[in-house]
């Protein structure tokens, strides 16, 4: 399970190769609550996952196991492959991603940008992932995982870190939930404060949800409005431990939900962001979370690579 020293350590590890993100305010009584937003949509790549894949490159650096002829492998044509990339291109090693074959042409073109050698297999995800497994069998390369890996999670949860600088006296922070390692990074370090964590999941894949209803990760099906960035099939053992240990509420929203709090992102402060990110917020706004009128919110918007041209208003 990710501790808040794993994230002590990743926030001191990372700190030159990522954004210090910005807090903001919503207006006064928007949620029924104090709110704020964490900005992670400005993080490089445009999501939090860069955290994660500098802390995984550079604890693999420091152990010797980050050989720069072969460099890293990433199974993702989303976020995760944006920035297992980045932080390769960064650090001066290559890059190797396998996407399905089904990846949006527009994703594969931004990964060979940033120099990443991009694999098509197979038409789902499980067999891009199973070929990733095999390129670091045959050649040593380091595996970043999506969200599953220690490093991966203690680097998201930094987040956290910056949170309670900002706002010292926070007592909620809302996080979107797909396979969990930003959850799983941000539980470690609320648990210590005191603060508690909202979990918010699309009705349509609630791999959290239906975890803890079953005491175990149990496969679900997905789909739905976020299942680009939120869908994993079944939630990472770190983040399912991480439920385990630390008080949490799990929100389910509806792909209405998910949409209305996108736009209102977008009507109100001119914010574009992802359905994924635009889930967490809907969780607030679905009076679900418990959340008082005196309590002090952050709601992490954590990625912004999407079309704005589908919202109401917004330039096509």
């Amino acid at each position: 399970m990710t501790t808040r020293k794993d994230v002590l350590e990743a926030a001191e590890r990372i700190a030159p190769y990522v954004r210090d993100t910005p807090l903001f305010a919503a207006d006064p009584g928007e949620g029924g609550c104090e709110l704020h937003f964490k900005a992670e949509f400005l993080q490089h790549t445009g999501s939090f996952k860069p955290r994660g894949s500098f802390n995984r490159l550079l604890t693999a650096r420091e152990a010797g196991e980050l050989d720069p002829r072969v460099g890293v492998v990433c199974a993702s044509g989303g976020n995760a492959g944006l920035a297992a990339s980045y932080a390769a291109s960064a650090l001066g090693v290559p890059a190797t991603v396998f996407v399905p074959a089904t990846a949006p042409a527009m994703k594969v073109a931004k990964l060979r940008t940033l120099g990443a050698e991009v694999h098509q297999v197979g038409e789902q995800y499980a067999e891009a992932f199973e070929a990733a497994q095999r390129h670091v069998a045959e050649t040593g390369a380091a595996f970043v995982h999506a969200y599953d890996q220690p490093a991966v999670a203690a680097g998201a949860g930094t987040i956290a870190l910056e949170i309670l600088r900002d706002l010292p006296e926070v007592t909620h922070i809302v996080v979107a939930v797909g396979g969990g390692g930003l959850f799983a990074g941000i539980a470690a370090v609320a648990a210590e404060h005191g603060v508690h964590v909202i979990a918010v999941e699309p009705e349509k894949a609630p791999t959290l949800h239906e975890a803890l209803r079953a005491g175990r990760p149990v496969d679900v099906g997905v789909s739905g409005i976020a299942a680009d960035s939120l869908g994993a099939k079944r939630i990472g053992e770190i983040a399912f431990a991480g439920a385990q240990q630390s008080p949490i509420t799990s929100v389910l929203v509806s792909d209405d939900a998910i949409i209305a709090a996108r736009q209102a992102l977008w009507d109100q402060r001119r914010v574009v962001v992802e359905h994924g990110a635009a889930t967490a917020l809907a969780g607030v706004l679905s009076g679900q979370s418990g959340i008082g009128s005196t309590d002090k919110v952050a709601v992490v918007l954590c990625g912004a690579n999407t079309d704005p041209g589908d919202l109401a208003g917004g330039h096509r």
